[in-house]
Order: C-alpha cells, then structure tokens, then sequence
C-alpha cells in the first residue's frame, strides 16, 4: 500500500484559473458526451428539463440517459415514459448520439437502486449474491420492463446502444453488501438481445484508481469477480467509471482523501484495457470521468469562491487528458463521457462558469 495515496487536505481550495493554461489533448476519433441525471438536477435544485436544454446546446456527440424504474412504473398498472420521452426528443432534436441505460434495477445516478416497491415486497438481504432462482417474480418483472422500453425507443434513429444495469454486480458502495449475480444479469442480457439484436449492449464498471480501493473491490466480489470483469465476458462494449480522487473522512475543514491521479499503476491500468480492447475487437469507452467532486456527502458541495479538492475545474481536463494521452498510443477509446454536468450548471449559477468553461475548451 503506497501511503501517498492517502492525502490530508482542506476540502475547499482556492479558485485559480490554472484551468485555463492547461494543454488538452486531442480526441482523434474519440466520442465525447456527458451522463445526465434528472435525480441530482433536482437535488441541485434546477428544473432538469431547463438544465437539460443548457447542456444539449454544447457541441458534444453523445449523451447518456437513464431509464428509472420507479419514476416510469410508479404503481402496477402504469407506465410512464413521458419523462424520458422529452430527454429522448431533446437530444435528438439538438442531434446527439443516445446511450439509454435501461436498467432495470440499478441505473446510474444516486441511489443507483431503483426498483418500484410493489415488485420487492421486502429489501434485498445484505450479505448475499440475489440469485435468479431465488427472485423469479423480479427477474420476470425487470425482463418485461427492459423489453417495453426496447420496443418503444429502438426505431429512435439517435440510438446507438443499450446499457444494462449500472455496475452490474459490484454492491452499492457501502450503503448496500448485496450484489446480483450473474445469471441475474445473463437472463436480463438474453432477453435485451432477443428485443434488439441490432444494437451493441454496454455493461460499466468501477476502475479502482488506488490500492486500498483496488484490495477492498476484489475482496467484496472474488467469488464470481467484478462488474468490469462480468462486462468483458457477457457486453459488446465495456463502460470504464474513472475517479482518481475521492474523500474517505472529513475533519472540520480537513478531508482524508484517496488520490490514485498519479500513480503509474493507474496509468498500466489504462493501458492494459486499451490493449485489450484493441486485441479483443470490443469497443472500450469512459462510462464515467470525473468531472465533479467527490466528497464525504452525498450531494457534492458548492462553496462560493472555492472549489473542491477532489474535482478542481483543472482536473477535468487533466482526467481527460490522461485516457487521451493513452489512448493515442495503445488504441482507440470509443467514447469519453464526462461525469458531473448538472454540477456544472449549478456553479455557474452561483457565479462560477469554470467547470463548464473548461469543458468547453475541451470541446473546442
């Protein structure tokens, strides 16, 4: 265990224009686009429908949006895609290349759960792998969801792939120990194929970026491996979710970080799944970039004047730039989709334009 992984830093630091002098990367032949989150919108306190219509305005090519169980069938009986239907309409209409991450149970975006509570008469059991057999109900409900969300968005001409499930087998951070199996997940892939055999399937999972992350993961799935090894084996294409830094425990105006941004192995690491892509023929692509804090709350703070230490508006370009860095040299990255624009709106509401700013310097 490297110790400097470890950092002891105050949480909000100066706001610099360090961002501006930064070189980017070129992209090649790589896609750039953004997840959104109509949940954390909300949280920000922005209309998402209004923040939506902001971000499609920037000249990125893909945009990635989610299917919530619990929001499109909130009782038995209904189903309710009005929501998705506009964000469907609104980045086609600004012509933008659509991911639609269908679930069912787990979708990006906090709390990542969201199965409607008439299909789990009670919680899922902590501790234990929710195995096909023993939720035959589930598994029944969530293939019927998944095929009637196929065959009502696979004529959409902006499509380009499904993503099954978020994280597919990794549990919930620590909030929740269960985990999917994966013949779960392997009944769910079989029947998206049999709705749509035309379009590739994406599975995501989380790249550990320092060693104390990289033990605990292993650990937790050793015995059937992690989302990103169940996505090699079962997806078209693998989604990477890249974080570098990311705060453990806060102290007053102290947080414990783990920062992985430098280290060499992470850097290996980058390399090691270009090449496989590259010798696999599948198609590898950054699910999520860090583009936003991640701090000790749930909801990423927004101090006037500061920024977070673990997400400085020059790290965005500085994530980005090191996946471009090494996809230049060791193969090709499909996409890269930034994580955390709804952030961005709500620091440029509050006076700061600088995370979008350097989003856009990118983009230029």
């Amino acid at each position: 265990m490297k110790l400097i992984e470890f950092r002891l830093k105050s949480s909000a630091q100066p706001l610099t224009e360090a961002w501006q002098h930064l070189p980017v990367a070129p992209r090649r032949s790589t896609l750039l686009g953004i997840s959104f989150r109509p949940l954390q919108a909300a949280a920000f306190g922005l209309e998402a429908t209004a923040a939506l219509k902001a971000l499609l305005a920037y000249p990125f090519q893909v945009v990635r949006l989610g299917a919530y169980w619990n929001r499109i069938e909130p009782e038995p009986g209904v189903f309710d895609t009005s929501e998705l239907d506009r964000q469907l309409d609104a980045a086609e209409g600004a012509g933008k290349q659509i991911i639609l991450c269908v679930g069912p149970l787990k979708t990006f975006g906090y709390p990542e759960f969201f199965v409607p509570s008439h299909h789990l008469a009670h919680p899922l059991p902590e501790h234990t792998l929710i195995e096909p057999s023993a939720y035959p109900a589930l598994l029944e409900a969530s293939e019927a969801f998944l095929t009637r969300l196929v065959e009502r968005y696979k004529s959409r001409r902006g499509m380009i792939a499904w993503q099954l499930e978020h994280e597919a087998v990794d549990p919930l951070g620590l909030e929740h120990s269960w985990r999917l199996h994966v013949g779960f997940v392997s009944h769910e892939m079989d029947a998206l194929r049999k709705a749509d055999p035309t379009r590739p399937i994406i599975m995501n999972g989380f790249l550990p970026t320092s060693l104390p992350v990289r033990f605990t993961q292993w650990w937790r799935t050793r015995d059937q491996g992690d989302s990103l090894a169940v996505a090699r084996r079962l997806a078209d294409m693998v989604g990477i979710d890249d974080y570098p830094r990311s705060a453990l425990l806060a102290f007053g105006n102290k947080t414990l970080y783990l920062d992985g941004s430098r280290g060499s192995w992470q850097e290996r690491s980058r390399v090691q799944w270009l090449e496989w892509a590259r010798s696999s023929g599948k198609r590898l692509l950054v699910a999520e970039g860090q583009a936003e804090p991640w701090e000790a709350v749930t909801t990423p703070p927004n101090p006037a004047n500061r920024v977070m230490y673990s997400c400085t508006p020059e790290d965005v370009i500085g994530n980005y730039n090191a996946w471009m860095e090494a996809s230049g040299e060791h193969g090709s990255l499909f996409a890269y989709l930034f994580w955390g624009a709804e952030y961005w709106l709500l620091r440029k509401q509050g006076g700061d334009s600088s995370y979008l700013q350097a989003f856009n310097r990118i983009l230029e």
